[in-house]
């Protein structure tokens, strides 16, 4: 720790204070960010609109929202931050925009607790494709909790079987791998404005939502989700990025896990959605293996701090 005998006593208790007061409001912010987040699929599934269509209009209000947050953020730096993209950031906002057309898509065939349960597997997916693609290291936990979370999801998708819902569980399992490669294209593209690229990302999925749907062949009710819809996904956006700038990566992501048994909540409590056994079985273990491992690295975190 820190010695601050030779410091004034004043300044090292501002210090202090000063780093509680924004753990405290990182630790708030990316709490309620998961709330936010996991709001999506009640959303989605109380639209009745298709899922291009609401892409479309979750691009349009994100993309706008976005941006200005991009710009406000960029006024604060001086301009100091760079707004052009590249080959880079392109390739994350396509990657990324493919990734939101099958995660809308897959709320509306299968339960939302599947889609956010597989979801939860996205960590453990990232560092596979890490290991395979560029041969980072592969750590003994996450192997142990990926093997734990594929079981669990294994008997999630065998469950929807003859159900009816196994393309909704495969379309979950195609978006989750689909944001893994995005987690491992942010870290290996360092130099990429990532928020901007998530603007230019949402506005993508406008353009296409606008020439391959009717996106104005919706209800006054619909409209009113669809912006509902899209503030509550670019004020996550934005709450999760302020929020991590603050506290460690991993309280990050073990605080951000907490959208799961949100997720779950909100479709039984607006939905009456409940989910069969076999979900509710995979997903309990996925949750534990993805707890658990979050967990473990948040406690060695907090170890190294001390």
């Amino acid at each position: 720790m820190t010695d601050t005998l030779d410091i004034p006593e004043k300044l090292a208790e501002g210090g202090i204070a000063d780093t509680a007061a924004e753990r405290t409001l990182g630790i708030a912010l990316v709490s309620a960010s998961a709330v936010a987040f996991a709001l999506t699929g009640v959303l989605t599934k109380s639209i009745h609109a298709d899922p291009l269509t609401i892409t479309c209009w979750r691009g349009f209000f994100g993309s706008i929202l976005i941006t200005l947050y991009v710009l406000w953020r960029r006024r604060r730096s001086g301009g100091r931050e760079s707004l052009r993209l590249g080959w880079r950031g392109w390739l994350l906002a396509v990657e990324g925009a493919a990734a939101s057309i099958a995660f809308i898509s897959a709320f509306k065939f299968t339960y939302v607790a599947n889609v956010a349960v597989i979801y939860a597997t996205s960590p453990f997916i990232a560092a596979l494709l890490a290991f395979l693609l560029v041969r980072e290291k592969f750590r003994l936990q996450t192997m142990l909790a990926a093997a734990v979370s594929l079981c669990g999801v294994a008997i999630m998708v065998g469950g929807g079987l003859g159900s009816g819902h196994l393309f909704g569980d495969a379309l979950a399992l195609l978006m989750t791998t689909g944001s893994a490669l995005y987690m491992i294209m942010v870290r290996a593209f360092r130099d990429t404005p990532v928020v901007w690229a998530g603007a230019v990302s949402a506005f993508l999925l406008f353009v296409l939502g606008w020439f391959v749907t009717d996106p104005l062949a919706v209800s006054t009710r619909d409209v009113v989700l669809l912006a509902t819809f899209s503030c509550s996904f670019a004020l996550a956006s934005i709450l999760w990025t302020e929020g991590s700038r603050l506290i460690p990566a991993a309280e990050a992501g073990l605080l951000g896990s907490a959208e799961v048994p949100f997720a779950i909540l909100f479709a039984l409590l607006f939905l009456g959605e409940i989910p069969p056994i076999a979900s509710i079985i995979g997903g309990a273990i996925v949750l534990c293996a993805v707890f658990a491992h979050a967990g473990r690295d948040w406690m060695k975190a907090k170890s190294a701090r001390s």
